[in-house]
């Protein structure tokens, strides 16, 4: 994809404000016309610049109020094996692998700090895991953002 013009940040930033509002009522603030607003929403999907169009869910507020970052120390052998086995955790809401002291982070939630606790086990119980840390969240102090980023396009 072409990097982006002025009518798709613009695009961007109505989809990232008012994800509700539809492409009818982009295209009517943005003085374009429909099939122009569809064409450049389906372009950046195409593209990946737009991955999805899911909700964002207050996940403490359907029973998973803690959250918590657990890092690993993997044998470097069955990195592929570890990940493949933490992708099936249903409390692991995010994977990276990172450079440093540890190599993979897993942002977790848990109903409670002894769910936590059974989580971490489970992770520390994956053949190929030799270490890990574990940094709860005390409070999200700045949620997952990205429209400042969009501004600065």
């Amino acid at each position: 994809m072409k990097p982006l013009d002025t009518l798709d940040v613009q695009l961007l930033q109505l989809v990232m404000s008012e994800p509700k509002a539809g492409v009818r009522e982009y295209s009517r603030r943005l003085g374009i016309a429909r099939a122009t607003a569809q064409s450049r929403l389906d372009k950046m999907v195409e593209a990946g610049v737009i991955r999805s169009f899911a909700p964002h869910i207050d996940l403490a507020k359907v029973g998973f109020p803690l959250s918590a970052y657990i890092h690993l120390t993997l044998r470097q052998v069955d990195f592929d094996k570890v990940i493949a086995r933490v992708g099936t955790i249903p409390y692991v809401t995010q994977a990276d692998s990172m450079a440093g002291a540890e190599d993979l982070t897993c942002r977790v939630v848990a109903r409670d700090h002894e769910h936590l606790e059974t989580i971490s086990l489970g992770l520390m119980r994956i053949e190929g895991v030799e270490r890990i840390r574990t940094d709860i969240v005390l409070r999200h102090r700045i949620p997952h953002r990205l429209s400042q980023l969009i501004r600065e396009l």
